[in-house]
């Protein structure tokens, strides 16, 4: 089917040229067409989605549609629905339902989107390929031996593939720009608290953000438009008003500064986004924006500081995944016959032992788990992945007494000179602007034996999160690989407006 926006397919309907259970059909047989190779939704629900339709188009010809009518979305398997599978892509969740709708999901169908499945994703939110999912790699539709990107490389694929006009996606420390990115479509991450998380599985609690995947600008600001405000049940959640964020981003303001960190322009950076993303600021610059030279002094600290807080806040996070309450749980018949098995195996050594031998065995004996601490153990190690358990384990680690102070302390301090830097750059710029990736999407399984690596490709977004300010990737060119790569925007906490004004400058570049 031709792509088409939601203000495309909005006129379309709102003038009865389409009806809604005709648009829903369409992507129907794009995604029968497209998915089983591209891997983006996980769990589909056709006869919802024509529900949805046929009641919505009742109030398209009442004259009572909402501002999301024409809204065909996915939803990144992270975030709350009431009833459906939400299994974060992990086998600890496997077979766990919704009972409620998470905010975001509530004033989407308030103003009449249509949500027609689930998307795949990193496990948890955790990765930067959606690699590390129970379902398999979500694959980048402009070449399918290469990665989406990641953690919401579902949300991004689908949009990419013509699967979706929208989509939600959740961004922890780029989880929404960097896949935006590698699939060459527009991804917002909003300020922390402008969108309520109220029905997102945490990661990061002081880190995560919900925002939309689209093929415009105005699009993603039409869905930020609905998502976005005050929320009772979030209590991080901020009462700041929010602006008209359709009018940003439909009537641009030319005469903006955007601030330009050269330091982030060098070493690590792929020469042909350097070179295209330079080109791109020249010709805002001749079309009327000022470039302003900026330092970000802290931003080379911003990996670590990163890593040491994101996986402290996920490992308190995911203690809760117990294996008891919901979700996965282990074959306690198994586990039961597999203890036993073990004292008794150290018994009869400890009859043979003697000296030493017998000290160390019957030491081992007390130290056997008691079957409800074995439960725990052993649902937590089938049902948590391996990038899962990493994290958990580094984030446990800079907890732990002795270490806590030396980095989880140190890391917050740090966290919050970068905040500062952002704060006194934004005294003179509007908005500031990077590469997204250091590189077009790389192949599938490429990085996954080396994760350092994996996390490199976070190190223009990251430092958005640590500071809680908005960001904005959008597509930028096409590499001679063939792969499309993005630029991004960076604006102050609650200044979407002029991330969108700067973002929608570029997209009249043509």
């Amino acid at each position: 089917m031709t792509i088409q926006t939601i203000a495309e397919a909005k006129k379309k309907v709102l003038a009865g040229d389409v009806t809604l259970r005709e648009l829903v059909e369409g992507y129907k047989s794009q995604i029968e067409a497209e998915n089983e190779e591209v891997n983006a939704y996980v769990y589909l629900n056709f006869d919802s989605a024509f529900e949805q339709a046929d009641a919505i188009q009742k109030k398209v010809e009442k004259g009572e549609a909402g501002a999301l009518v024409g809204a065909i979305m996915g939803i990144k398997d992270v975030i709350c629905e009431r009833g459906k599978p939400v299994t974060c892509a992990s086998n600890i969740l496997d077979g766990f339902e919704s009972v409620y709708d998470a905010t975001v999901i509530e004033r989407l169908h308030a103003e009449d989107a249509i949500l027609i499945g689930r998307l795949n994703m990193d496990e948890f939110a955790m990765g930067s390929t959606n690699e590390y999912s129970r379902y398999g790699a979500a694959k980048n539709p402009h070449d399918t031996t290469k990665v989406t990107g990641g953690s919401s490389g579902g949300s991004a694929a689908a949009v990419a593939a013509g699967m979706a006009n929208a989509t939600l996606g959740s961004d922890t420390g780029g989880s929404i720009r960097q896949p935006a990115s590698y699939c060459g479509v527009v991804g917002l991450k909003p300020t922390y608290g402008r969108v309520s998380r109220y029905g997102l599985v945490a990661f990061a609690s002081s880190f995560d953000s919900i925002g939309p995947f689209g093929h415009s600008v105005e699009d993603v600001a039409t869905v930020l438009q609905t998502i976005a405000g005050f929320d009772e049940r979030d209590n991080t959640c901020s009462s700041v008003e929010k602006d008209d964020y359709v009018v940003a981003a439909q009537s641009p303001k030319k005469n903006i500064k955007i601030g330009v960190p050269e330091a982030l322009f060098g070493e690590g950076l792929d020469v042909e986004i350097n070179t295209g993303i330079k080109e791109i600021l020249n010709k805002l610059e001749a079309d009327g924006a000022e470039l302003v030279p900026i330092e970000l002094p802290h931003s080379k600290y911003a990996l670590a500081t990163y890593y040491i807080l994101a996986t402290a806040e996920a490992s308190s996070n995911l203690a809760r995944f117990d294996g008891i309450r919901y979700g996965h749980r282990a074959d306690k018949d198994q586990m039961l016959d597999e203890l036993k098995a073990e004292e008794e195996a150290l018994k009869q050594a400890v009859k043979s032992a003697e000296g030493d031998d017998l000290v160390s065995l019957q030491q081992e004996l007390t130290k056997l788990d008691a079957p409800l601490t074995r439960l725990y153990k052993k649902s937590r190690t089938e049902g948590f992945g391996v990038e899962v358990k990493r994290r958990i384990m580094l984030g446990t680690y800079v907890l732990s007494a002795g270490y806590y102070d030396a980095y989880y302390g140190k890391a917050q301090r740090v966290r919050r000179l970068i905040k500062e830097d952002f704060t006194n750059a934004f005294k003179n710029v509007d908005v500031i602007v990077t590469p997204t990736a250091p590189t077009t999407a790389f192949g599938i399984g490429e990085k996954q034996n080396d994760p350092v690596q994996m996390y490199l490709n976070d190190i223009y977004t990251i430092s958005a999160n640590l500071a809680g300010i908005c960001g904005i990737s959008l597509p930028a060119g096409t590499h001679s690989n063939g792969l499309p790569y993005g630029i991004q925007f960076m604006a102050d906490s609650f200044q979407e407006s002029k991330l969108l004004n700067a973002a929608r400058l570029v997209e009249l570049l043509g």
